[in-house]
């Protein structure tokens, strides 16, 4: 393999320890991993793994004994030439395999996350990004994958996987492409698009454009007033349902709308768009009026800069890792009136400390031109991710004030965002959610896993039964044998 010159080993962050009756120190090959594993099993611990601080493999925590295996010092990023792929160990951040990959061959993966993330945690939650209506999701990219599994006699072994249709091993590969990481460790994992040919390294993965116009609207109205907020978020909504096609001129703009709690906030529009395209900056002019149109401009305050792309955050929020509780929905339209109302009424409800903020970012483009049952990741036809969040470390009126607007902006469909009722398509993967599990936040008679994955779960419980027969791996929201 080949490593990018002049791009130093990340180094990762330290995390601190966790209670467990039995802890590995960090590990550095896969045979390491291996022997951990091997030692929990005959213990019979549940396996807890840390992603150089992004722990995928535990999507909501709960307590008992776990054996903890810390791979963050597997962190490298290197050009497989065998497999004509990109390597990357599953302890490597998001942010430095975005510098790698870009500064030594000018690709990337359309990932998304806080800089610190982990690449685990991105993928097998499908990873969507800022690059999604260009390039389709992160884990479209996925080759294969490398994961410690233990059998039903307790031997723990390195299987790699891939999405060749010949692989005997190809269900554990689908299974990583979206459904968490219930199934092993994962140790590596190979990236080449589905339609790169050739061994140049150059080809196999997206090229991101150059230079990106990063636009920036701040609506301080369209937050307070019901008419002007309604008229932002319907805009917002019916630009992104008649842009949604991957072969739109706008495949390579990607939008946030950004809608505050408080009285005393701007709603704000962050917009980035291939600034090498032709008539770029007139096109994002025209997106930009058609999301105004019919508000009141004078408060509106508007900044453009043209900024190059590694230097652009790859997530919704602009870059900020927001710490606290998050809900979510795919979108297959824009909110309706009584959804717009109920966003308005408890975003703008008295008592700003500790109030929610509502994030609605694009989708559509490329990942909607697959089928659902491609990857594990089934949301193939929305146009629209909303985020529904708390900074830091809320306190438990804050919560609950974010419960209830979550419940009440879904209300018709019984507090969650049902798949195919309505408007809806279910819940992101990377953000799990006890409260789906909740009867009293959810009342809609729909189980938290078609929230996540739809008619893909039944094939992803199969998984869990052949690759972990014993329940080693993953709690909480993680699948569930048949």
């Amino acid at each position: 393999m080949t490593t990018a010159p002049s791009v130093p080993r990340p180094v990762t962050r330290p995390t601190a320890p966790a209670p467990a009756p039995s802890s590995f120190p960090a590990l550095v090959t896969t045979a390491q991993v291996v022997r951990a594993v091997a030692d929990a099993a005959r213990r019979r611990q549940r396996v807890e793994v840390r992603y150089g601080g992004h722990d995928a493999g535990r999507p909501v925590a709960d307590g008992g004994a776990a054996a903890v295996v810390d791979l963050g010092r597997m962190n490298a990023v290197a050009h497989d030439p065998h497999r004509r792929a990109f390597m990357v160990e599953t302890g490597a951040r998001l942010t430095d395999v975005r510098r790698t990959l870009y500064e030594g061959w000018g690709v990337t993966l359309p990932a998304a996350g806080p800089d610190h993330g982990g690449v685990v945690g991105q993928v097998t939650a499908g990873g969507p990004g800022a690059l999604t209506r260009s390039f389709g999701f992160m884990a479209d990219h996925l080759l294969a994958i490398e994961v410690v599994v233990v059998d039903v006699f307790g031997t723990a072994r390195a299987v790699v996987a891939s999405r060749e249709r010949n692989d005997p091993h190809r269900d554990l590969w689908w299974a990583h492409t979206g459904g968490g990481a219930s199934f092993g460790v994962v140790t590596r994992c190979w990236f080449r698009s589905p339609d790169a040919g050739g061994s140049d390294p150059t080809t196999l993965l997206p090229r991101p454009p150059g230079t990106l116009l990063a636009h920036t609207m701040a609506l301080p109205r369209a937050t307070t007033e019901r008419a002007g907020f309604h008229r932002l978020v319907r805009n917002h909504g019916d630009w992104h349902e008649q842009h949604a096609d991957a072969d739109s001129p706008y495949a390579a703009l990607h939008s946030s709308l950004v809608l505050p709690g408080g009285d005393t906030n701007a709603a704000v529009v962050r917009t980035r768009f291939d600034a090498t395209l032709p008539d770029a900056r007139g096109l994002l002019r025209r997106y930009a009026d058609e999301l105004t149109d019919g508000l009141d401009p004078g408060t509106l305050t508007e900044e453009l800069t043209v900024v190059p792309w590694q230097s652009a955050p790859d997530t919704d929020r602009d870059g900020g890792g927001h710490g606290g509780p998050t809900k979510s929905a795919w979108l297959r339209r824009g909110l309706d009136d009584a959804q717009i109302d109920a966003l308005h009424r408890h975003l703008t409800a008295p008592g700003a400390h500790g109030a929610p903020t509502v994030t609605l970012g694009s989708g559509g483009g490329r990942a909607n031109t697959r089928p659902t049952f491609a990857t594990a990741g089934a949301h193939r036809d929305s146009v629209l991710a909303a985020e529904f969040t708390v900074d830091g470390r809320p306190s438990d009126d804050a919560v609950d004030r974010l419960r209830r607007l979550y419940r009440d902006v879904f209300a018709a469909t019984g507090g969650v965002p049902v798949p195919g009722a309505g408007g809806n398509d279910g819940c992101l993967a990377g953000h799990p959610d006890p409260d789906l599990t909740d009867p009293r936040w959810n009342t809609s008679g729909v189980p938290w896993h078609r929230l996540y994955y739809k008619d893909n779960y039944r094939r992803l419980q199969r998984a869990k039964a052949r690759w972990d027969p014993r329940g080693l791996f993953g709690q909480g929201l993680g699948i569930r044998p048949a």
